[in-house]
């Protein structure tokens, strides 16, 4: 035990040096700040001392708990914890193994009693551990900022950081291995955002065949249908699903004795890239799950009479999507990434340093 703390202080000491934590502190810091800086009142809404009118959207519409906690679920989570803080996570403990690798200081710990797959392990954890002060400090202070400025204290907010870590440590673990087997920190760095485009793609393409998929069993013609329900069908994030603005409705949806059989190539091309889809991590599947269990847990509100005023292809689209189980979101990303990890720390175990 004493070896293996001796380790996590090596790891925060070496990651504290480049100064990287307290930088990605104090910018999570000033998201939050910037976030507190908006507020919402009779009038409409007020970003520091600037009151911008609304007749449409203000206090009396939009309590000031729903416009926080949405903003928490749509910026905090959609925009900074699934992107922005991520890559700069990513940057912070790209160097861990590479850095661990070439400097030297692997020598001096390999020579004393401790396994190498402990060392792995310590490691791999202490980057976990990194991330997860910067998650938990960004979720404490947008709770304390939604229960400050909007009035409610929501503690299913901090579900965001369980999710979070778990959606960080699928490309943590091609991290570690891509900087086991480059020994560079910049090249672990590019790759595992390649890989996390490449990810992204492959679940674009999926939904997206989905979606074709789901027009033509309805007899729906791709060319006709309103560009925001062919556009943002597939773009589900279980908090909040737009509403059908036209075209295609459930009253002129084909019957099931009216519906066409499905092509052949496409539902072979969707079973295809969704088999490929189901041993690859879900980062954008764990988010949208994580924005449900949100809505749920911080009880934020639906849109009102959503389900009457889809079409039926969205409708179905969405009750799709929301019926993937956390199993399959989660369960068999968590499957990838003890493979990854498995492979990396039989690398790292064999490997003459």
């Amino acid at each position: 035990m004493t070896q293996t703390l001796a380790i996590f202080l090596e790891a925060y000491r070496n990651l504290n040096s480049r100064k990287l934590f307290w930088i990605v502190l104090a910018i999570s810091a000033l998201v939050v700040l910037a976030f507190a800086c908006v507020g919402i009142n009779e009038k409409g809404i007020k970003v520091v001392a600037w009151q911008i009118d609304s007749s449409l959207f203000n206090a009396t519409t939009t309590p000031p708990a729903v416009f926080y906690k949405s903003m928490f679920t749509s910026v905090g989570i959609g925009l900074w914890l699934s992107w922005l803080a991520t890559i700069l996570a990513l940057i912070s403990t790209a160097g861990i193994f590479p850095d661990l690798m070439t400097s030297g200081s692997i020598d001096l710990l390999v020579s004393k009693p401790i396994g190498r797959l402990r060392l792995f392990l310590t490691e791999y954890v202490a980057g976990l551990l990194f991330v997860t002060l910067q998650v938990t400090v960004f979720t404490l202070l947008s709770f304390l900022v939604i229960g400050l400025r909007g009035g409610v204290w929501e503690p299913g907010l901090l579900v965001a950081v369980p999710l979070v870590i778990c959606f960080f440590s699928y490309l943590f673990s091609v991290c570690v291995l891509l900087g086991i087997l480059t020994r560079s920190t910049v090249a672990a760095l590019l790759l595992t955002l390649l890989f996390w485009f490449f990810v992204y793609g492959v679940g674009a393409a999926e939904q997206g065949l989905l979606v074709f998929k789901t027009m033509q069993n309805h007899g729906v013609d791709f060319q006709t249908m309103p560009r925001e329900q062919a556009g943002r069908g597939p773009a589900v994030k279980g908090a909040k699903d737009r509403p059908e603005s036209g075209g295609s409705s459930t009253k002129d949806a084909p019957g099931p004795a009216e519906a066409p059989a499905g092509s052949p190539a496409l539902d072979a091309a969707h079973r295809i890239v969704y088999g490929v889809k189901t041993v690859l991590p879900k980062t954008s599947e764990t988010i949208a799950l994580l924005q449900r269990t949100l809505v749920r847990m911080a009880d934020l509100p639906e849109q009102p009479d959503q389900d009457q005023r889809m079409g039926a292809v969205q409708r179905e689209l969405v009750e799709t999507l929301r019926s993937r189980s956390v199993t399959w979101i989660v369960g068999t990303s968590l499957v990838f990434e003890l493979a990854i990890l498995s492979w990396a720390a039989w690398l790292f175990c064999r490997r003459d340093f």
